[in-house]
């Protein structure tokens, strides 16, 4: 089996660490980059956090580009504290990285590695806002019909969490989602429908600590503080891990139920700013080229990542 190959952008992040442990410790995934935005914490938060994360899954062969450090058009992002603390991973053992940032910004970053690379055979990942992404395709628009698909971690047919109806990633910079959105590139939208699904179990969370490696105790660490940080800030008994997810569907679109679908992005509604707009009325036209997840198999995806850590 050819490896899919995958751009990770990220802004780690208990639930960042875990989707790059997930794409580090899968034997059918490459990743040809991992590029950094502001989101659950300041750019130079994130961006240290996945430099460390890379030695410690032994990606620090990867190159680490960082990015926007605002959105596109808005005020400085509101990062995450409450539920990621300071750094971005508070409570958190990891090694000190011994390299360094790329010198290309993020977005110049995955230009040239889409253009470098086969038409159709890479994979953008975003698990944060949207901004690197937007930037890259304004750049360089050719990336569009190059780039195999864009999985993305965001967004919500019926739910959101940061607003009523509006998700994270997506309300800190709707102008730059809506940017991406509305690009012709496949799009696979893994929004809370689906995140909400991933609970990390009392047992999921006993099997990961039971694996004696680096980065199985670097996971019960993760999933520990997010656990007591989920449930003081949301009221979760078990914290969900929502940017795996998409990772998890790059290597395996079988364990989750995906339908096709319309989906834009509000950005100038009073309450509804960052809404994904999804149209699930009926059938979606046959040139729709954006799809949700909805159903997940929880089983399959922990099982997933467990083989993972053990990988590492």
């Amino acid at each position: 089996m050819d490896k899919k190959k995958i751009i990770i952008d990220c802004d780690p992040g208990y639930d960042d660490a875990v989707a790059l442990l997930l794409a580090a410790g899968n034997p059918n995934v490459e990743v040809l980059g991992i590029t950094t935005i502001a989101g659950n914490q300041t750019l130079e938060k994130v961006t240290r956090n996945a430099l460390r994360i890379a030695k410690l899954a032994h990606l620090d062969h990867v190159s680490v580009a960082a990015g926007s450090a605002r959105p596109l058009l808005r005020d400085q992002v509101v990062v995450a504290a409450n539920i990621h603390g300071e750094s971005g991973l508070d409570g958190c053992t990891l090694p000190e990285a011994d390299y360094t940032v790329d010198q290309r910004n993020a977005a110049q970053f995955i230009i040239d590695t889409v253009m470098r690379e086969p038409p159709q055979t890479v994979t953008l990942v975003p698990i944060g806002p949207l901004t690197n992404i937007a930037l890259a395709v304004r750049m360089e628009p050719r990336i569009v019909e190059r780039v195999k698909e864009v999985v993305l971690m965001g967004g919500g047919c019926h739910i959101g969490n940061i607003k009523p109806m509006a998700e994270f990633n997506i309300e800190n910079d709707p102008e730059a989602a809506h940017i991406v959105f509305e690009e012709k590139w496949p799009i696979v939208m893994i929004g809370l429908d689906l995140t909400y699904q991933a609970l990390a179990t009392a047992e999921v969370k006993n099997e990961i600590a039971a694996i004696d490696t680096d980065a199985a105790r670097f996971l019960t660490q993760v999933l520990a503080r997010f656990s007591e940080t989920y449930k003081r800030s949301k009221g979760f008994d078990e914290p969900p891990v929502h940017d795996p997810c998409a990772v998890a569907y790059v290597i395996d679109p079988t364990m989750m139920q995906v339908r096709k679908a319309p989906v834009h992005v509000e950005y100038r509604g009073l309450y509804t700013n960052g809404m994904t707009v999804v149209d699930l009325r009926k059938p979606a036209p046959e040139d729709c080229h954006t799809s949700v997840a909805l159903k997940l198999d929880h089983k399959r995806f922990w099982d997933m990542i467990i083989a993972a850590v053990k990988n590492l």
